[in-house]
């Protein structure tokens, strides 16, 4: 199987020693506490699971500036987002070698994580518009990942951390959160060795489910990890149990079985386009996929990457970086002319007309209304269950 990255082993942060957790949630009572931010805590739980190895807790300013910049830690490993611990006012910790981090997306606000205090450092205006914009690529507050980043406090609060549970992803996503490590586990189960990813924070319509069925027919691949996040997101996207309805009716229905595993990961969506593709990577080695696959927009939102910047900046990575390979998908759409779903830089002899293309608004208005798109777009059984979530909605 192939390696985790920069490891030669996943290096999980979560406590699974029952002993050992019982200790320190007793010990957390005693310690002073910060109430995380979401991304934070989505940061620990990607911590937890694995899935951000060989990381062992939250970067340090110049760790942060540096992966910004050149995406490689002072040290030298290959990342490409900051992982970081913000927050408005640190007082409450100030001189605490050790500290009890609590979860703000759970009743009660839990602890989380406990932490070794390595440092609090001031994040001044100009880092974190540099952070921003290299990350980002925009410092245009309108970017949903630009305003959650920004809105963050400028302490950056970092150490190794020890993840005492998972937020509440494992409850509420029960039998589709999964982590790093029991992915790779089902992957070893099912003795597959070439492994696709899919990344998904919509439901998967037509196009999707024959792009995944094109990569693994031409990467001969013995099955497709359909991933789909599973935190927080924008304002208006599909909520997450009915995109995990809308993916297990399609591969319930419409793949071999032992081809696909449904699955999930706990993490705040960035919409940073490019860097947040090379980080979907990173995670994606981590769980044990061989290949990504990385389409049009992947991980974009708006007008702010170009259609392929996401692919684009794989050619940019340094030899050796990574292990895991790109398959690079175009744009796909229903050909009227071959009846069948199609990469549009496949079919050069195509026009725009030769296509079935349906808006993503125009989707919705039809759903809402309880009109199914037609089969050339959308599996009816899928269609089924979003007119059925967009009814209740209105």
């Amino acid at each position: 199987m192939i390696k985790p990255h920069g490891a030669d082993a996943l290096n999980p942060l979560l406590v699974t020693d029952q002993d050992q957790l019982e200790k320190l949630q007793a010990e957390a009572a005693s310690l002073p506490s910060m109430l995380l931010t979401s991304a934070a805590a989505a940061n620990a739980v990607m911590l937890g699971g694995g899935y951000f190895t060989p990381l062992t807790g939250y970067m340090n300013l110049a760790d942060a500036l540096s992966v910004a910049e050149k995406m490689h830690t002072v040290d030298g490993l290959f990342w490409p987002v900051p992982v970081l611990n913000l927050a408005d006012d640190t007082t409450a910790i100030e001189g605490a070698g050790r500290i009890a981090l609590r979860d703000p997306n759970v009743d009660g606000h839990p602890v989380i994580a406990i932490m070794d205090v390595e440092a609090i450092e001031e994040m001044s205006a100009e880092q974190k518009d540099l952070i921003t914009e290299k990350v980002y690529g925009t410092l245009d507050a309108a970017h949903p990942g630009v305003a959650v980043f920004q809105a963050q406090g400028n302490k950056v609060v970092s150490g190794a951390i020890q993840v005492l549970n998972l937020s509440y992803f494992a409850e509420e996503f029960d039998g589709t959160f999964m982590t790093a490590v029991e992915i790779r586990e089902d992957i070893a189960a099912r003795g597959w060795e070439t492994v696709v990813a899919f990344q998904t924070r919509n439901p998967m319509h037509l196009a999707h489910e024959e792009l995944c069925r094109m990569a693994m027919e031409r990467l001969n691949a013995d099955g497709c990890v359909i991933h789909m996040l599973l935190g927080k997101l924008k304002a208006g996207d599909i909520p997450a149990d009915v995109r995990d309805a809308c993916i297990r009716k399609m591969v319930e229905l419409y793949f071999p079985a032992n081809s696909v595993m449904v699955s999930g990961y706990g993490f705040d969506m960035l919409y940073a386009g490019p860097r947040e593709a090379v980080l979907h990577a990173v995670f994606r080695q981590n769980m044990g996929a061989t290949h990504l696959i990385v389409g049009r927009d992947h991980a974009g939102v708006g007008d702010y990457y170009g259609p392929f910047d996401a692919q684009a900046i794989f050619d940019d990575i340094p030899d050796g970086a990574m292990d895991i390979e790109i398959f690079r998908a175009d744009h796909t759409a229903w050909s009227k002319k071959l009846d069948k779903v199609v990469m549009m830089r496949e079919a050069p002899d195509h026009q725009p007309e030769d296509y079935v293309f349906l808006s993503g608004t125009k989707v919705r208005e039809m759903l809402g209304a309880g009109i199914a798109p037609p089969p050339e777009f959308s599996r009816p059984e899928v269609a089924q269950i979003l007119m059925d979530h967009y009814q209740a909605e209105a």
